[in-house]
C-alpha cells in the first residue's frame, strides 16, 4: 500500500533562489504552492500570489463590538438597572463613559485579532505532512523550502518533479501524508 502524497518539496540554500523559484512556479501555472523559511521574506508574498487578509476587518468588528458592549454595559447599569443621582448630574452622563468604552474597544479588537489570526492560519496545528521530510528540520535554521501540493490542478508527480529539478534546488523530496 503506497502512502498518499501531500506534494513535492524543493530545498534551497538562499532566499533569492526561493523567491525566484516561487515566481517560476506561479508563472508555470501552479496555484497550490507554499514556502517555508527561517525568517520572514517580504517579497515572498507577492511571488506566491498571497492575497490580502481579512484580519483587519475582523479586528475592526471586534473593536466596534467591544466598544458597544462597554458603552452598553455602563448605560444599562447607570440608567436602567441601578440609577443613582450623584451631585445632580443626569443619569446618562456619556463623558464619564469614554474611558471604559475606549478600554473595551481595545480589548475587543485585541481578542478578535488573536482569535482571528489563529482561525485564519488554521492554528493550532500540531501536525503537518511536511514534518515527515527529514531535512525539513533545517527550515528553522538556514534552509528555504518550496512545496507544490498534490491538490494543485496542474500537479503531476513526474512533471512537477522535473519542474522543481530545473529550478536547481539542493534536493527535491516527496512529502507523504
Amino acid at each position: 500500500m503506497s502512502a498518499k502524497i501531500h506534494g513535492l518539496m524543493a530545498e534551497f540554500s538562499d532566499p533569492g533562489a526561493l523567491v525566484s523559484a516561487a515566481r517560476s512556479a506561479r508563472e508555470e501555472g501552479y496555484v497550490r504552492v507554499d514556502a517555508y523559511t527561517p525568517y520572514p521574506l517580504e517579497e515572498l508574498d507577492e511571488a506566491l500570489g498571497i492575497r490580502h487578509t481579512r484580519l483587519p476587518l475582523i479586528v475592526l468588528i471586534g473593536g466596534i463590538l467591544g466598544g458597544l458592549a462597554g458603552f452598553g454595559l455602563q448605560y444599562w447599569t447607570s440608567v436602567i438597572d441601578y440609577p443613582i443621582n450623584v451631585g445632580g448630574r443626569p443619569l446618562f452622563s456619556w463623558p464619564s463613559f469614554i474611558p471604559v468604552t475606549f478600554e473595551c474597544t481595545v480589548l475587543g479588537a485585541g481578542l478578535f485579532a488573536v482569535l482571528g489570526m489563529l482561525g485564519l492560519n488554521g492554528l493550532p496545528q500540531p501536525y503537518h505532512p511536511v514534518f515527515n521530510v527529514p531535512r525539513f528540520a533545517l527550515a528553522s535554521r538556514d534552509r528555504f523550502f518550496l512545496c507544490i501540493e498534490s491538490t494543485d490542478p496542474k500537479f503531476d508527480i513526474d512533471e512537477t518533479w522535473g519542474f522543481l529539478s530545473r529550478l536547481q534546488p539542493r534536493q527535491v523530496s516527496q512529502v507523504d501524508e
